[in-house]
């Protein structure tokens, strides 16, 4: 159970496995590196199905996030099933797959997403340690923006991987959007890139200054 993933909703979240990004500063290794699932913690769409039908009155929403949720190719069966039981749904996604975000948008499937915007676009590839056709991207966040759906876009901030101009470009990537979320990046011992352990976000002083700065482009900018 959640009360801080799906804004305003009490919420349960289930995680994906798989990923096509390997951001270094991830905290999700088992989910990204194939060698560290968990195969003791997984759970059947039976399961889940059930899990959800025994809290029907109780729970608002679900949160589907990962690794990332649209390399499933059946997520749109089992968003049907979840909304069927009368769940709101919340997808966390990278934005790479804009055509499954069209489809599950055409379907209404989805009343909540969250599109991860990881670095300026010089700098995605290095972010993401792999390549990719980043048109992707900017289709993505256009169909996000324009949607009559709840949204957020958000960036973990990582120091050595963002720059202040970094976080300014970004929020001109998003421009007219209602909100984007600056999240201040947490190390731990267990990250997808070791290198990455110890590193901080930037200044709580330098973040409250650029928020303020990306309002010319985004309604909302808060610090998370």
């Amino acid at each position: 159970m959640t009360l801080l993933d799906y804004p305003g909703k009490v919420a349960a979240t289930i995680f994906t496995f798989g990923c096509n990004f390997r951001c270094g500063f991830c905290h999700n290794p088992e989910l990204v590196h194939s060698e560290k699932r968990d195969l003791n913690n997984q759970w059947t769409e039976e399961a889940v199905l059930n899990f959800l039908k025994e809290r029907q009155g109780l729970l608002e929403g679900l949160v589907v996030t990962g690794g990332e949720p649209t390399l499933h190719q059946d997520l749109a069966k089992f968003l049907q099933q979840v909304k069927d039981l009368g769940f709101l749904i919340k997808l966390d996604t990278n934005g790479t797959n804009s055509q499954m975000i069209s489809d599950l948008r055409q379907k209404g499937l989805v009343d909540f997403w969250a599109m991860d915007i990881k670095n300026s676009f010089p700098k995605y590839f290095l972010t993401v340690d792999k390549t990719f056709d980043l048109s992707e991207i900017e289709k993505s966040i256009d169909l996000v923006k324009t949607g009559p759906e709840d949204y957020e876009f958000r960036t973990t901030i990582v120091e050595g991987l963002h720059e202040p101009a970094d976080i300014l470009a970004m929020a001109q990537m998003v421009e007219g959007a209602k909100k984007y979320v600056l999240q201040k990046f947490i190390s731990r011992d267990n990250l997808v890139n070791s290198e990455f352990v110890g590193r901080k976000s930037i200044s709580d002083e330098e973040l409250t200054s650029l928020a303020k700065a990306c309002e010319q482009w985004v309604e909302k900018c808060e610090i998370r």
